[in-house]
């Protein structure tokens, strides 16, 4: 492990001289564009957040690799197209975090670290060429979860939020309640607007009470899965199917697993 910034700087020329060979010598290498590793890159963004799911240091460095190499791939690419360099990435990059952190590298004074995210918004409205609007930053490809709670991040940034976050369950209620209204009616139009809504309102609870909700569900999933899965092994070795299985076993298993701490 490199414990020093001329290591680290060495290893990363050596890493750029690599692709750099890679990009004239490997048939595959020499013909990716940004469209074509976009696909690829998602999916690499997506293993380093499963690693980090699993705290799993090893994939963590293997996965904080692949997504390197994307980076300094597109840097390539605008380099070969004499658009920018990585070392346009990099001072850009350096810039901006000067630029957001006045508190570091300024005269500006911060109590905590709520102070630092409140002011942030602000700070990026000034940035010449940043966001025009508050919520401009949100990219609309985001996955819809974290998409909501980012919104509503950014608003509550700028003052836009509950004054006391336990006014939070009221609307949670008042939202459910619409739900239930709705699918009484029958209204599939109007079931769908309110069950958003209400899924809006419990992401504004998760997150006043410190909780990210695409952190949260993904740990159930994966409780999920693994409670399913020994219920299925089970049946399966009673010579048994889960459609053949009746509700009740089913359940008893589950609670099984439970106890098991799956």
């Amino acid at each position: 492990m490199a414990n020093n910034r001329q290591a680290q700087l060495e290893a990363f020329g050596k890493l750029l001289d690599v692709l750099d060979e890679l990009r004239v010598k490997c048939p595959w290498d020499a013909k990716q564009t940004n469209e074509s590793l976009r696909p690829n890159t998602v999916e690499e963004v997506m293993e380093l957040s499963d690693a980090l799911m699993r705290d799993d240091v090893k994939d963590i460095c293997k996965e904080l690799g692949d997504v390197l190499l994307h980076i300094v791939f597109y840097a390539k690419i605008a380099d070969e197209q004499q658009r920018f360099d990585i070392a346009d990435v990099c001072d850009a990059l350096r810039e901006k975090l000067i630029f957001r952190h006045p508190h570091v590298f300024g005269s500006e004074q911060v109590s905590n670290a709520e102070q630092v995210i409140r002011n942030w918004e602000q700070i990026k409205l000034k940035e010449k060429g940043g966001n025009k609007t508050v919520l401009a930053g949100v990219p609309e490809s985001l996955p819809a979860l974290i998409k909501c709670y980012r919104i509503q991040e950014k608003a509550a940034n700028v003052g836009f939020d509950w004054e006391k976050r336990d006014d939070v369950w009221d609307k949670v209620k008042e939202e459910l309640a619409e739900v239930e209204a709705e699918m009484r009616k029958g209204d599939a139009e109007n079931e769908e607007k309110e069950f958003g809504d209400l899924l809006f309102s419990i992401v504004n609870a998760a997150r006043l009470y410190g909780v990210h909700p695409d952190t949260a569900l993904e740990k159930t999933n994966r409780k999920f899965i693994a409670r399913f899965n020994y219920v299925e092994a089970e049946a399966k070795k009673a010579g048994k199917t889960l459609k053949e299985m009746p509700l009740g076993e089913m359940d008893a298993l589950w609670n099984e697993a439970k106890r098991r701490g799956l």
